[in-house]
């Protein structure tokens, strides 16, 4: 069935903790046993493979085992591939460490994503471009899955115009304002908010 999609020169790797499964081993079919939850054999896998097109993390399910296998080898998908998690229903429920916000989960950990994906438009700190911005073009959620999509990004995002503005004043300051007096009042409420932002409180509006 898989030859149907990816055709007969594509090879798939598989990695299971039950050594049975090597008994399932076909053409193109290699399964290496092991923990996925065990960083040291997840690096000799590494170095042992070529870097792939698809990783599917359909393992054990645990919040350990879903961090562990994605800080090893999402760097081993290709520049182009794609990364995916199942399962991530676990994340909520009890027994496997879950619950609703719970620190720890794999759920949690990745709702970062979404900051390192943005990290090139940062102003702090605390969120600085890292291997996952320069390497992830997306990521998408569904219904106990994450999805993230790879592309090279190793430069900032640039802003680009085409055309001329057919509005007029587009740049003018913001109704009730004369251009004077938002000049004092814009860096005056910059500061403002950059006060809020590190007491972690909602920004303060001025349009």
């Amino acid at each position: 069935m898989w030859k149907d999609y990816f055709g007969d020169k594509a090879k798939i790797y598989g990695i299971d903790i039950n050594p049975h499964c090597k008994e399932l081993e076909e053409e193109n079919v290699e399964i290496f046993i092991g923990s996925q939850s065990d960083r040291e054999f997840l690096r000799k896998i590494k170095q042992q493979i070529p870097k792939v097109d698809i990783l599917i993390d359909d393992g054990g399910h645990t919040m350990l085992q879903q961090i562990i296998s994605f800080e090893e080898l999402f760097d081993h998908v290709k520049d182009n591939g794609v990364y995916l998690c199942e399962d991530l229903h676990t994340s909520y429920q009890v027994f496997y460490g879950g619950g609703h916000k719970r620190n720890g989960t794999f759920i949690e950990y990745s709702k970062n994503f979404i900051d390192y994906i943005n990290a090139y438009h940062s102003e702090q700190r605390g969120l600085k471009v890292n291997e996952f911005t320069r390497s992830a073009d997306s990521v998408h959620y569904y219904d106990s899955i994450v999805v993230v999509e790879k592309r090279r990004h190793d430069e900032p995002p640039t802003h680009m115009k085409t055309g001329a503005a057919t509005v007029k004043d587009f740049d003018a300051a913001p109704t009730g304002f004369d251009g004077l007096k938002w000049k004092i009042k814009k860096p005056t409420l910059t500061a403002i908010n950059k006060v809020l932002r590190f007491l972690r409180i909602r920004g303060f509006i001025w349009r």
